[in-house]
């Protein structure tokens, strides 16, 4: 019963994801043979429950890359190469640990998720004649392997597919044709911006005001919003002040900054090709995000304080990285930033993700490439 479970679930993420996230359907590869199967259990030593043999005869993993279909645990499925390699690793890492950690991983565990950039990710248990056969766990390098993931992989795939069905409520998001996955977003305190503003002797937290508009930004900024990041380092400048214009205002009204009047002021002016002059400690604007960090660090809020940071970055540092970081720090405000950013950049075709050659010959003054320029120039010599 739970491998028909394996195919029911399967068949609804399939469904899921050739409808609202074709990319990451497409690495989704065929399923493994039926010998191959049974090769890699016998190379093993072990007996793969009914429902991974399932899985893998509707699936043979999942291909690398940014693309690759994930669990919500952020694994890429496994195919059985890849079950063997990473199981074959990790039996050999478990042969260096001392008698105390019996349990960080046994041999009767087989790895069918992996995290990719460490050796975590989700595991099965195959020790026959045990009432946890069958039953889904995770392995973390520092903590070793744990269980109360499923009872089984078919319940496992359901409640991935309850997820995807679920939609945004689930953390659900889809952009250019891939899934991801969103953290859910917590409820937030209520701020009044009815305060007076503080006197300039007040003890306040200082604000960074050491921002420039010709300040480099790392590729590292870019490279982690993949096609975005692309797009933003290719488009002219004007259009990236105007996104990093429209960006910073959404930031301030999700936060309620704009609520302030001398936040707004200050966006209305930059909206308008005014930058404001470059204040110190006491300028009327600076002491209320200076205000504002103070009552974020009260409050314990941590979102609000990066964001009247980013209020100061925005208008006097650069656009390159304002639009960049306010797009980072609205993921903790809304789950369509990437929508949201792909609009304010003008909504133009999405070049292809990056790769290190992207970045290798990307000519920008205003970027620091420069890593991977010497990399690119080392491969081609």
């Amino acid at each position: 019963m739970t491998a028909d479970l394996v195919q029911a679930s399967w068949t609804r993420i399939d469904a899921w994801l050739r409808e609202h996230a074709p990319r990451t359907f497409a690495t989704l590869r065929p399923p493994a043979g039926d010998d191959e199967i049974a090769a890699a259990q016998e190379e093993l030593g072990v007996t793969f429950p009914p429902e991974l043999v399932a899985s893998l005869l509707r699936h043979d993993g999942a291909l690398e890359g940014p693309e690759a279909f994930r669990f919500s645990s952020g694994d890429r499925l496994l195919g059985v190469s890849g079950i063997l390699g990473d199981t074959g690793f990790m039996r050999g890492i478990d042969q260096g640990i001392d008698g105390e950690a019996e349990d960080y991983w046994l041999h009767g565990y087989v790895k069918f998720g992996s995290y990719d950039v460490t050796s975590d990710g989700l595991l099965v248990d195959c020790r026959t004649g045990r009432d946890s056969f069958g039953t889904v766990g995770r392995f973390f390098d520092e903590t070793g392997t744990s269980f109360g993931e499923a009872d089984s992989l078919g319940e496992y795939l359901a409640e991935e597919a309850d997820q995807l069905e679920r939609g945004q409520a689930a953390g659900i998001v889809t952009f250019n044709g891939r899934l991801f996955r969103e953290d859910p977003l917590p409820a937030r305190p209520k701020y009044s911006a009815d305060e007076p503003l503080p006197a300039p002797d007040e003890q306040l937290p200082e604000l960074d005001l050491s921002h420039s508009p010709t300040d480099l930004l790392h590729v590292s900024h870019l490279d982690g919003h993949g096609e975005l990041g692309a797009l933003i380092a290719t488009l002219p400048f004007e259009q990236v002040v105007v996104a990093a214009q429209k960006q910073l205002r959404r930031l301030a009204v999700e936060t309620g900054l704009n609520n302030y009047p001398e936040v707004a002021a200050a966006l209305n002016a930059w909206e308008r090709g005014e930058t404001p002059p470059r204040p110190d400690e006491t300028d009327p604007l600076a002491l209320r995000l200076r205000a504002v960090l103070a009552q974020a660090d009260t409050g314990r809020d941590p979102a609000l304080r990066w964001a009247a940071e980013k209020i100061a970055l925005g208008i006097w540092g650069s656009a390159y990285r304002s639009v960049c970081e306010s797009a980072e720090i609205r993921s903790h405000f809304t789950v369509d930033w990437r929508a949201d950013l792909h609009a304010d950049l003008g909504n133009p075709p999405l070049p292809p993700i990056p790769d290190d050659r992207f970045w290798g010959t990307l000519s920008n003054p205003a970027i620091d490439s420069s890593w991977y320029a010497a990399q690119y120039a080392q491969d081609r010599s």
